[in-house]
């Protein structure tokens, strides 16, 4: 049955380490709640109350506006595999953007991902792990690649022009902030 910690117990930071998807929810005060599967080897427990994921360029960004407007987060793991897990991470986030400071300290915990947009990064002060016993088995066949080479296609001056276009305003009218930094110089 459900159990709750204050922060990210070692073992649930391995789980975490092994899982290749997980699921992430925010909501502003008014608007839709966004709900986004993520994958890739793109997660990271930084700590027992800390944590981080490299964004990659998408079709939105509903993920940074929502933080920005209100700043809470869920993130979940489900166990597909024979242990019945399911995991639930609490607490605030904000997206780091490339050029600050904080994006060259974080970068480094990640794999080099052609179309990196921003590093979402969390304070965890709630987890709670439940059973997942209806949760259904399946087996990975394997990554999809199809965001990278479309990432590499377009080149970095063109992802830049596509996150411009299509990932500033969300879906809903909020500011994503993707480009905040002030002297931006778009590199790791």
């Amino acid at each position: 049955m459900a159990e709750f910690f204050d922060h990210i117990p070692e073992n649930l930071q391995a789980f975490i380490a092994r899982q290749k998807v997980f699921f992430v929810a925010t909501a502003a005060s008014t608007g839709r709640i966004s709900l986004s599967p993520k994958g890739m080897d793109s997660f990271r427990c930084l700590g027992p109350n800390r944590a981080a994921y490299l964004d990659l360029t998408g079709s939105g960004n509903e993920t940074a506006a929502y933080l920005k407007a209100d700043g809470r987060v869920t993130l979940m793991w489900c166990s597909f595999d024979h242990q019945a897990l399911i995991l639930r991470l609490y607490g605030t986030g904000r997206a780091v953007q490339r050029g600050a400071q904080e994006w060259r300290e974080l970068i480094g915990n990640f794999p080099d991902f052609p179309g990196a947009r921003q590093i979402m990064l969390f304070d965890i002060g709630s987890v709670q792990t439940s059973c997942g016993y209806a949760v259904p088995r399946y087996e990975l066949i394997g990554e999809r690649d199809i965001l990278l080479k479309w990432a590499d296609n377009k080149s970095p001056e063109g992802v830049r022009a596509y996150q411009e276009q299509k990932n500033r305003i969300s879906i809903d009218g909020f500011d994503t902030g993707l480009g905040e930094i002030t002297g931006q110089d778009n590199k790791n």
